[in-house]
């Protein structure tokens, strides 16, 4: 029978949710010590600012708990909604001086932060936890041409449908999902329809509209004003294209 390690011994590492699937995943136990001894944990309540567009990077992190927004701002004051991130994607990056968007917490985030110059040199000396990250940003890569296509050639209701599918699919690593029985889940939207509006490139009448269908057609039923149950994800993705 195996016996627990004494309390003493365990670290933030030890039990973190997201240890084998983040970029610290690749790291063997002793590195993991090397990592929690330069982590810090930070928790951000929805709506406040974690980068803004331009600031100089002192510390990169990975999204523990949540969901986080990415913002351009164009010239004339327009912000444009660019990402959205989730657990346990990586925040910032890496062997740049200065963030080029604009990060603000969609839902109650939980980051686990490394300071710059110590995670660099990290990365420099554990090829495996480089190699982790170079596979994460083609991962994110390969996501942004797929909301390129999403955005260029599917239709409104292709569109939200996506959306909406994403969103489900990702809620249990939110925090903000759960479920009542059989396959319907339910969880809280990050977004308002605005803000979906505008990461879709539609208005706001047509995301209405288009939810509406989806609740008429029984895949959606909405609770409140931002909390849904998909009762059919097989028909939600039938919808969406995917």
């Amino acid at each position: 029978m195996q016996v627990a390690p004494p309390s003493s011994t365990i670290t933030r590492c030890d039990v973190c949710a997201i240890r084998h699937r983040a970029v610290c995943g690749a790291l063997s136990n002793e590195e993991l010590a090397m990592m929690n001894a330069i982590s810090r944990q930070r928790v951000l309540q929805p709506g406040e600012p974690i980068l803004s567009a331009g600031d100089t990077i002192s510390w990169f992190g990975n999204i523990v708990t949540g969901a986080v927004k990415l913002t351009k701002l164009l010239s004339d004051g327009r912000q444009q909604i660019v990402g959205l991130q989730f657990p346990p994607d990586f925040l910032g990056r890496a062997f740049k001086e200065r963030s080029p968007y604009f990060a603000e917490a969609a839902t109650e985030v939980e980051l686990c932060i490394f300071p710059k110059p110590a995670f660099e040199k990290i990365l420099k000396e554990k090829p495996d936890m480089e190699f982790r990250l170079f596979q994460d940003t083609l991962d994110e890569l390969d996501a942004a041409r797929d909301w390129m296509l999403l955005l260029g050639r599917k239709t409104a209701a292709e569109k939200v449908a996506s959306f909406l599918h994403m969103i489900a699919r990702r809620s249990p690593m939110i925090g903000c999902a759960h479920h009542n029985g059989g396959d319907e889940i339910r969880f809280q939207m990050p977004l308002s329809r605005s803000e979906i509006a505008d990461y879709l490139g539609l208005t706001i009448e047509t995301v209405s509209r288009q939810i509406g269908r989806l609740k008429s057609d029984g895949v959606l039923q909405l609770h409140a004003t931002r909390e849904f149950s998909v009762l059919d994800m097989q028909r939600l993705a039938e919808v969406s294209g995917e």
